[in-house]
């Protein structure tokens, strides 16, 4: 199968000359649920960020499928994106983010639905049924006549992912979905996108600092340092048996925390 997600060599910098990407290699495939995990600075939610067209690169190709992200095909060869393209691409990719970006003077249900009807040409009531299947398997059906503002941090970020659901992504990504909520609601949180993650078969790529939770929805994790991936493997073998001294620090420091 093709990848949903191609890096080819692929370096980011930011205007201080800082290089958070090296010449780098990565792929997702269909199915895949991938997590990112390592210290802070190393990379990791860039990578979600470029994919996203948040953050652009300087040099190499990212792909979504066959189709280049960040450049055009024009007479044989790559150029830079026009916008039109990169508004196509974003189609293809979703995202949960830390602090959930919902709009507060919009309702729940009309922050789930106001994508699918602009971006993909839903009418209103494809897209309203589409939410309220979603509010259903996220345990957010009686809130969809309430205002962000209301919610708990939990219910914010169910709606988030509910939101992310509905473009129908072949790509949802998630950027440290729990580090904004109390820590009571992390595990209702992370148990939704368990669920979500079996009944769907979606690909998926987290970035996480919630070791069980990675071990449960990963089929491959990835550690993270100095902008490249230094060590990968099946969850069981990279938090059992890393075989790199900066991993095994790494997971000690987390699991002490």
């Amino acid at each position: 199968m093709k990848p949903i997600v191609t890096f080819e060599k692929v370096t980011k910098r930011f205007d201080d000359d800082t290089v958070v990407l090296d010449d780098f290699d990565f792929e997702i495939q269909p199915g895949e649920r991938v997590v990112l995990m390592g210290p802070s600075g190393s990379g990791k939610s860039t990578v979600l960020r470029i994919l996203m067209t948040l953050e652009d690169i300087q040099e190499g190709v990212v792909y979504i499928e066959d189709e280049p992200l960040w450049h055009e095909k024009r007479n044989g060869s790559l150029a830079p994106a026009s916008e039109k393209h990169l508004h196509k691409m974003r189609g293809n990719v979703g995202m949960v983010f830390q602090h959930f970006n919902l709009f507060p003077n919009m309702t729940v249900l009309r922050n789930i639905i106001e994508a699918p009807i602009h971006v993909l040409g839903l009418s209103r009531a494809e897209a309203v049924k589409r939410a309220e299947e979603l509010l259903d398997q996220v345990g957010m059906s009686a809130k969809r006549d309430a205002y962000p503002n209301s919610l708990s941090g939990g219910q914010k970020q169910r709606i988030a992912i509910a939101r992310a659901m509905a473009m129908r992504p072949k790509l949802l990504m998630f950027d440290e979905p729990t580090s904004a909520l109390d820590p009571e609601m992390v595990g209702d949180v992370l148990e939704v996108i368990k669920d979500l993650a079996s009944e769907h078969d979606l690909t998926m790529l987290i970035v996480t600092h919630e070791m069980g939770f990675a071990r449960d929805v990963a089929n491959r994790v990835c550690f993270f340092c100095d902008g490249r991936i230094l060590e990968q493997g099946e969850p069981e073998k990279i938090f059992t048996a890393p075989t790199e001294q900066r991993t095994q620090q790494f997971l000690r420091m987390v699991l002490k925390e």
